[in-house]
């Protein structure tokens, strides 16, 4: 079969094919009478042979070792062509990321694709000051919010971490729906910086998450949601924050927000109700009922009062002693 044949069958332009043959991976087996190049059936399955490889991304040169090669075996080679793809896969989803971030950012000349790139790169610095910059720049606004979300739950340094919530609050519509899709995640410490963020946010979307996030099965995460919940006067809270405080965890921080959801007479009687229920609970142990009385503290309110009351003569020395100064506090007040 002449060179033309083979082309038109193989889809192998000619000049390919002379190519083929000047690096020794296909020699036509003879030649017509007048020189022409003649391919035989051996030939042409080798040229398929070629093209195979070719298409799992291997060199002209590692073709013609696989082809030409006996000791030749395959298993490494074709897991350097998996790694180098998944590398260059990487590479394009990361600059695709990049483009579409600022294309969502609709920049209306050159200067403003440059300005969102540069805050880009300033955000995926290795420098914790260079990120921490970019998070409180006035213009960090024009960053869409998914790099936003990325960068606030991939952050470790606190400071910036603080600078990124920050931004993040003020970033305008989508960040609540983004940090929701962290709570989620397999990794305890970014759900930790999802919930925190979502607890700076401001909005009904935010306190929505944030009221779902009560119910997670991470104590970490029902935590920040129930003192964000708090401060805010969500009295759904107040369950999660009352077994913070019996747990040891942010404990004052938790009666900190009690007080709050007690501004209210009738809720300052349900939260004192819950508080002294706690305390007669038998599997609340002497450390637990010390700081339930401690939180008593902050609840005004008749069943308060009547509780510290009933607390000063307990049996246990601390809780007593505690429940004492605190009826002195009040009745200097």
């Amino acid at each position: 079969m002449l060179i033309g044949e083979v082309a038109r069958r193989s889809g192998v332009s000619a000049r390919m094919l002379r190519h083929y043959e000047s690096l020794g991976l296909v020699r036509p087996s003879g030649r017509t009478g007048s020189g022409y190049r003649e391919y035989s059936g051996q030939d042409i399955r080798r040229i398929f042979h070629i093209e195979s490889l070719r298409s799992l991304g291997l060199s002209l040169r590692e073709i013609g070792r696989a082809l030409d090669d006996p000791g030749f075996t395959p298993s490494a080679l074709v897991g350097d062509l998996i790694h180098q793809t998944r590398e260059r896969i990487a590479a394009e989803t990361e600059l695709l990321t990049r483009l579409s971030r600022i294309d969502a950012a609709e920049p209306a000349g050159w200067e403003d694709v440059l300005q969102v790139v540069a805050l880009l790169q300033a955000l995926g610095s290795k420098s914790a000051d260079a990120r921490q910059s970019a998070a409180l720049s006035p213009v960090a606004v024009t960053v869409p919010v998914e790099a936003l979300v990325e960068a606030a739950l991939s952050e470790t340094e606190p400071n910036v971490a603080g600078a990124l919530r920050w931004a993040l609050a003020r970033s305008g519509d989508g960040g609540p729906a983004l940090l929701a899709e962290g709570l989620g995640s397999p990794v305890a410490a970014v759900r930790e910086r999802a919930v925190q963020s979502l607890a700076e946010m401001p909005g009904g979307e935010a306190a929505a998450l944030l009221r779902d996030a009560l119910a997670s099965p991470d104590a970490v995460v029902r935590g920040h949601a129930a003192l964000a919940l708090g401060t805010r006067g969500v009295a759904e809270a107040v369950p999660t924050l009352i077994d913070m405080i019996v747990e040891g965890r942010n404990d004052t921080d938790a009666a900190d927000a009690l007080s709050v959801l007690a501004d209210d007479p009738a809720a300052a009687e349900r939260i004192a109700t819950r508080l002294v229920d706690r305390l007669a609970h038998d599997s609340t142990e002497a450390p637990a009922r010390g700081r339930l009385t401690q939180a008593l503290a902050g609840i005004p309110g008749t069943t308060s009062s009547r509780a510290l009351v009933e607390l000063s003569q307990d049996g246990d020395r601390a809780v007593a002693l505690t429940a004492a100064y605190l009826i002195r506090l009040r009745e200097t007040r």
